[in-house]
């Protein structure tokens, strides 16, 4: 039970990145291959990236406090901080500034698929921007898998 505080930093970090490595890379190009329907395989990608940046945000507050507890203010100067910290600012940007901005477009675009409509253009320029971003996070997450093997 000692080492409790510490085997719940390994899970969340091992639950946050390999779910974002499994979802990004590995479900949600198989939802656009397997479904028929592309709006389908959109929304339930966009529900499944709802529930992983919840447990992205979840597992970087413990990481974060957990580093915290361990190490006082000398955490903050540390890689494994730092990458925490920069994995959840980019969550948290991409749940609460650019889905939003999407899902507007989306309803904006109605009865249209946005695909389908005038907003496309300025659709999969946002959505190349939080691609970017996600791959950012997942390489971010890799480090950080790495770093906290020392």
């Amino acid at each position: 039970m000692r080492n409790l505080p510490l085997h719940l930093a390994t899970l969340c970090i091992t639950l946050w990145v390999g779910g974002m490595w499994m979802l990004g890379y590995v479900v949600v190009p198989a939802l656009f291959k397997i479904l028929p329907d592309r709006q389908l395989a959109g929304m339930v990608a966009g529900q499944l990236f709802t529930l992983l940046a919840y447990i992205g945000i979840a597992s970087a507050l413990y990481l974060l406090g957990y580093q915290l507890q361990q190490l006082g203010r000398a955490a903050l100067h540390r890689t494994p901080f730092r990458l925490v910290v920069a994995m959840l600012v980019l969550v948290l940007v991409g749940q609460f500034v650019l889905q939003p901005l999407l899902a507007d477009l989306k309803v904006q675009a109605l009865p249209l698929d946005v695909m389908n409509s005038a907003l496309a253009a300025q659709f999969m320029t946002w959505h190349g921007v939080s691609s970017v971003l996600y791959l950012i996070q997942s390489l971010l997450g890799a480090a950080l898998v790495l770093v906290s093997k020392k």
